[in-house]
């Protein structure tokens, strides 16, 4: 990896849940994406609609080793923080609303908007945004191939 930093942000879009092998009604599916700095995906993950963010945090930084992890309030936690350190990275994260402040490097956390602009682009492929496939494999599969056009562009 030649970056430094790793952000890492949610987007929803209609379909199945993560759990199961076809598609039920009324539910729905987050991708979670970590990017480089330059706002390339560098790891994809689906969950169901239903989870918390948290669950898949610490899987897209496994194996990672950036200098810093960028991400959105959604993910201030202890536990998070001290794997983030562990690895090696200094987490960027503003506190949540109603917990201690904390201190945040600010002008690094104005790079997260890379991963936004990362999953807008992305969801301009109109079979991601809808969520045509009734698998996850397979969505998850035009995930990564709508990701690679995003990439190139």
């Amino acid at each position: 990896m030649s970056s430094p930093t790793t952000s890492w942000s949610r987007g929803g879009t209609h379909g199945g849940s993560a759990a199961s092998a076809r598609r039920t009604c009324c539910s729905s599916t987050k991708i979670h994406a970590a990017v480089n700095a330059a706002g390339r995906p560098v790891r994809l993950r689906l969950s169901a609609g239903q989870r918390h963010d948290m669950d898949q945090a610490e899987q897209l930084l496994d194996g990672l080793e950036p200098g810093h992890v960028v991400a959105d309030k959604g993910y201030d936690s202890d536990p998070l923080r001290e794997a983030i350190r562990r690895s090696g990275a200094k987490p960027v994260i503003p506190a949540r609303k109603g917990i201690r402040r904390r201190r945040y490097d600010r002008t690094r956390y104005r790079l997260r908007n890379r991963v936004e602009r990362f999953f807008n682009r992305v969801k301009h492929h109109r079979r991601v945004a809808t969520r045509y496939e009734k698998t996850d494999r397979n969505y998850l599969g035009f995930l990564c191939l709508a990701s690679l056009f995003v990439s190139l562009a």
